[in-house]
């Protein structure tokens, strides 16, 4: 017979309430097993560039920090919402002439053009052009400010790894004018990966490399092998480590051949997904999503996940929190029935 609103039970949970402790047993995920993840979600382009059409419109560089909309999961809630966990991903819109100011913070983020040019983002003092395709690092704690002196809008996908931070507590933010810029040795430097400078003092953990051209990944995508889905996939990586470009942000170009759908992949990893050329559609957990240019979705953790193209080939820029978790000693993969 249950004793649920009996006094001999009201009584201790009022006294647990009080002072701010709650039984396990109570708790109804304790102990439960959980099979797949959170829901995968599509933003399509053809409603979200309305609303960048709106923002250019209605927003003032004057009067804001940055023009960004952020990409928010419907199935989270408050102000410090992201795109999936660990992710926040946003579109970002700089009309010609205008610049944001500088500024710098504890977070990693990064900037993939998907559509326009002629802008530019400076990063520690370092000026890196910007033109459809690109990928743009700015590590945390490097100072960073956008110019566009182009004659049309452009607009990149931002992705930080904001939410981990905040859970960490470790997420802060300081406003410009720039200070204490470091020295670099120049892009010139790296132009060759296997050729990379002595230097004095320990490197720093992201990449000195902080502009990606989409010539160079397109190239290399086209003439990868398969990967272990099927896909053919290439890393962008830090030449002095052969790591990711940033500590806690890992991205990818993947490239889904004609009519091919891949293998079945699970992680414990999160990735957010902008479509850069083809179509094609993705099941992930129970959610189907048809995607085109300009498209992004979300690929939380799991999820089992599959990829198909549909008339030609497409290619996806993804950007991850997987080597985080690699780094824990946390990520699992499986590919069909095989597990690493």
């Amino acid at each position: 017979m249950s004793t649920s609103g009996t006094p001999a039970v009201e009584g201790p949970r009022e006294a647990w309430r009080q002072a701010h402790v709650r039984p396990l047993w109570e708790n109804p995920i304790a102990h439960t097993v959980r099979d797949g993840g959170p829901r995968a979600h599509l933003w399509q382009w053809s409603e979200l560039e309305p609303l960048v059409k709106a923002a250019m419109a209605m927003t003032s560089m004057a009067a804001i920090e940055r023009r960004v909309l952020t990409l928010v999961d419907p199935a989270a809630d408050g102000n410090a919402a992201g795109t999936t966990t660990n992710l926040t991903t946003a579109l970002q819109i700089l009309m010609p002439g205008e610049s944001a100011r500088p500024h710098r913070h504890s977070m990693n983020a990064l900037r993939f053009v998907m559509e326009g040019h002629g802008a530019s983002t400076k990063v520690d003092g370092r000026d890196c052009p910007m033109s459809e395709g690109d990928l743009v690092i700015t590590p945390g704690w490097t100072w960073h400010e956008h110019a566009h002196h182009g004659t049309a809008p452009i607009v990149w996908l931002d992705a930080l790894d904001a939410p981990l931070h905040r859970y960490l507590g470790t997420d802060a933010f300081e406003p410009g004018p720039t200070h204490d810029v470091p020295g670099h040795a120049g892009d010139a430097a790296f132009a060759m990966p296997n050729i990379v400078p002595e230097l004095a003092d320990p490197p720093p953990a992201y990449s000195p490399v902080f502009r990606y051209p989409w010539t160079e990944a397109a190239r290399a995508v086209a003439v990868a092998p398969p990967w272990k889905d099927g896909t053919r996939r290439v890393r962008y990586v830090n030449p002095l480590t052969g790591g990711p470009v940033m500590t806690l942000l890992d991205c990818y170009l993947t490239q889904i051949d004609d009519a091919a759908e891949t293998v079945p992949f699970r992680t414990t990893g999160n990735a957010v997904c902008a479509v850069v050329e083809g179509r094609g559609s993705s099941n992930i957990g129970d959610a189907t999503l048809r995607w085109g240019p300009k498209d992004v979705f979300s690929m939380p953790h799991g999820n089992w996940i599959t990829h198909r193209a549909d008339g030609g080939p497409a290619r996806l820029f993804v950007v991850t929190d997987r080597d985080v978790l690699r780094r824990l000693d946390l990520l699992t993969e499986e590919f069909g029935n095989e597990r690493r």
